[in-house]
């Protein structure tokens, strides 16, 4: 099951695991999108067996209303991708409450719910499984602008690899993934500035991303920073000095939204 399949990283994670024999159900806001990579898929590996959940994860029944759904239909999920987000960069001073409660909802509890409950049917089948949940790089980087978004992946992160502990006797193996740059449209960036992105080096490729966050999931690891250059950042991320963020703060002041 992958969530926030109908595009971007989701969309990568989906056809990847399709290529390897997987059946899918693919979760996310709106049918369109959902139904556009099941076509994309069913071209290039007609044996799939695809079922589309249209679901809004950002509510505190969603988890649970998920997992239902695959139980009614008889559906037994051994790979659980938690894909699903959304950005925000704004002041916490100016940004809605709705904003506030839906991130945390999507990217904390309705992850850690849906972890927890498909971890319980994996442990009772007895075969174990494999659970991977997207954080992100921002975490390391506590920046104006990006607390909120920041702090809802650290805690994914810190989940992730806590839980995997936790389950790693009955089989199952957590991943957490923390990319910094992908070319998606998460952040708002168009398909122009993307490009550049790439042929600069900033952003990865979604495909790039998710065989990354695949093969670490299939090795067991517990949290991983695609690509080795963005892990030597971190130091300094975390470092940053207050004579360097506040004109960086200037500058970004236009991008907030």
């Amino acid at each position: 099951m992958v969530s926030g399949a109908g595009s971007g990283i989701g969309r990568c994670y989906a056809l990847r695991l399709a290529a390897l024999g997987y059946h899918l159900v693919l979760v996310g806001m709106t049918a369109q999108p959902l139904e556009a990579v099941k076509l994309e898929i069913q071209e290039r590996q007609p044996q799939c067996d695809i079922r589309i959940v249209v679901c809004d994860l950002a509510r505190v029944e969603a988890a649970r209303e998920l997992h239902d759904c695959t139980q009614r239909a008889g559906i037994e999920i051994d790979v659980l991708i938690n894909n699903a987000g959304m950005f925000s960069f704004r002041d916490i001073l100016q940004t809605p409450e709705e904003r506030i409660e839906r991130i945390i909802l999507l990217h904390d509890l309705t992850n850690t719910q849906l972890s927890r409950l498909y971890a319980i049917d994996m442990a009772r089948r007895g075969r174990g499984g494999y659970i991977l949940n997207m954080s992100s790089y921002s975490q390391w980087m506590p920046f104006p602008g990006l607390a909120l978004y920041s702090a809802s992946k650290a805690y994914l992160r810190c989940f992730s690899v806590a839980f995997a502990k936790e389950v790693r006797e009955k089989g199952i193996h957590v991943t957490s993934v923390s990319p910094a740059g992908v070319a998606t449209d998460l952040y708002g960036l168009t398909p122009y500035w993307q490009r550049i992105g790439l042929r600069l080096g900033v952003l990865i490729s979604a495909d790039r991303c998710a065989r990354a966050g695949l093969r670490a999931l299939w090795r067991g690891h517990r949290s991983i920073v695609p690509d080795w250059w963005n892990r030597l950042w971190i130091p300094i991320c975390k470092m940053l000095p207050m004579w360097i963020i506040r004109p960086l703060r200037k500058f970004t002041m236009q991008f907030q939204k």
